[in-house]
């Protein structure tokens, strides 16, 4: 059954827009997993706009569930993770303009570089999963680095408002998962999913966990996170 990794980067947002101390995504993440999500997401950017290296070191010790660390493919993160030690990796392109990532990792374009990286995070025990676009020559270049899952990039699908499209875009995402699972990937996916789009993606199947942040802060701040985050859990489910 499909498991809900909940993304605490925007609780970080908040914080860092004050300059303050609250709200800490340290206690959403251990509110997120007493409502039922199954793991926990944290992107450490090169630049820290939102979560620290503080948040990261006691979100790893207190963390119950599992700990995914979004990070880029840089010598310094890889040298971070090896020192933290998330449960998984999950390799994203990372741009300092962007307000969020805006595509999967071109694993093609960057083959040799993110190939190092997946073989020293995974000789350091560490699950390593590369956030792609549904490419079919995309995910055979993710399956040459020898990482363990692909995170769909679901961006395309979560932005259309068109059914037609959406149900293309869907076509794409179902087919990304049939060759990943074929080569013997696991399947994760996340961006831009929300209490209504997650319905049909989810009754597709083949998907593990999916990773959700914004909108599941967004229906916390008006009803409380237990139930933005039960929610959420009880639709991806039973879809």
């Amino acid at each position: 059954m499909a498991k809900l990794g909940l993304n605490v980067d925007h609780v970080a947002t908040l914080r860092q827009a004050r300059g303050g101390v609250e709200p800490d995504p340290v206690t959403a993440a251990a509110m997120g997993e007493l409502a039922g999500a199954e793991g926990i997401t944290i992107h450490l950017r090169e630049d820290r706009r939102h979560i620290q290296d503080r948040d990261l070191e006691l979100i790893r010790r207190t963390v119950k569930t599992k700990l995914n660390l979004e990070m880029a493919a840089t010598q310094e993160m890889v040298r971070i993770a090896l020192k933290v030690k998330p449960d998984q990796v999950t390799l994203v392109p990372e741009k300092r303009q962007e307000l969020t990532t805006e595509g999967g990792l071109d694993v093609i374009l960057n083959q040799k570089l993110v190939a190092d990286a997946v073989k020293r995070l995974r000789d350091g025990g560490i699950t390593v999963s590369l956030f792609v676009d549904p490419s079919q020559e995309q995910i055979k270049a993710a399956n040459k680095t020898g990482a363990d899952y692909i995170e769909i990039h679901t961006g395309a699908y979560a932005e259309t408002h068109s059914w037609k499209n959406q149900l293309q875009e869907l076509e794409k995402i179902d087919a990304a998962i049939k060759l990943a699972r074929k080569v013997g990937m696991g399947v994760n996916a996340g961006h831009g999913l929300n209490y209504v789009n997650i319905k049909p993606l989810a009754a597709i199947g083949g998907i593990e966990e999916y990773n959700i942040g914004h909108s599941i802060m967004a229906r916390a701040i008006l009803v409380g996170m237990d139930r933005a985050v039960r929610d959420m859990v009880e639709l991806i489910k039973y879809a």
